[in-house]
């Protein structure tokens, strides 16, 4: 007998169908191994279910101005505006964790959203990548983004947008590549879009590497905006695939 992923869910945890929905919508469920990408999929009435859980988000620093969080992975950077009864400045996929900043004052928003348009802020995240990576790279590979309601897709197009990622080997191990990657753009998903690109998909990225993981190792690890430098240490899910990388400092 077959029923759909989340009413299996929902039995199996004595939570409410909604929660079962937004848990599954979050990517911290899994069976036989592997993530359930849809709620309504229909799969056998006696699956089992693992729940990865979500961390909450920690504040690295606050003023008068700003929050700056560490975005834990799952977590979806539009509800953290209710939480901190702030305005995202930047915002992060659901599947990358790391550097979010929100504003408290709008006057301060929109002078922060103009640096960003003027490519005046330094962004680099941490990635691990299948393959070996042995030196450094630079992309430069034009992006064109289609946006319906299943979400964003974006892809290597010559009529797209100007796109720029350099690219910092950090560690190699059993195939796999710590990479450091700095944009000078901000190019909807833009990195996961690029390294595939080039054959190095990010671990995790279902979407365009198609690569299974429990997460996806994607972590906005510096910032710097005005006079202001934020960064956010990797957590021990980093540690995965052999790398020991918690409170690093590349």
């Amino acid at each position: 007998m077959q029923e759909k992923a989340y009413k299996i869910l929902a039995m199996q945890e004595k939570i409410s169908n909604n929660l079962a929905k937004e848990l599954i919508d979050k990517g911290c469920v899994f069976a036989m191994g592997k993530k359930v990408l849809i709620a309504r999929a229909l799969m056998n009435s006696k699956t089992k279910f693992m729940i990865q859980k979500i961390k909450k988000p920690k504040i690295l620093f606050e003023d008068n101005d700003i929050i700056v969080l560490n975005k834990p992975y799952g977590e979806i950077s539009e509800k953290l505006e209710k939480t901190f009864n702030a305005k995202l400045i930047n915002r992060l996929d659901k599947e990358t964790s790391g550097v979010l900043l929100l504003s408290k004052e709008e006057k301060f928003r929109l002078k922060c959203i103009q640096e960003y348009k003027k490519q005046n802020v330094y962004k680099s995240y941490l990635a691990i990548v299948d393959g070996v990576i042995a030196e450094d790279l630079e992309i430069c590979e034009k992006i064109t983004t289609i946006k319906n309601k299943n979400g964003a897709f974006s892809k290597i197009d010559k009529f797209g947008l100007e796109a720029h990622t350099q690219v910092i080997p950090l560690m190699v191990n059993a195939k796999k590549t710590l990479i450091k990657a700095i944009i000078k753009t901000g190019r909807t998903h833009q990195i996961r879009v690029h390294l595939n690109h080039i054959k190095h998909g990010i671990i995790g990225d279902e979407k365009y590497a198609r690569i299974n993981a429990t997460r996806m190792y994607l972590h906005s690890y510096e910032t710097h905006i005005f006079d202001y430098k934020f960064k956010a240490f990797l957590d021990e899910s980093f540690n995965a695939y052999g790398f020991e990388v918690k409170n690093l400092n590349f």
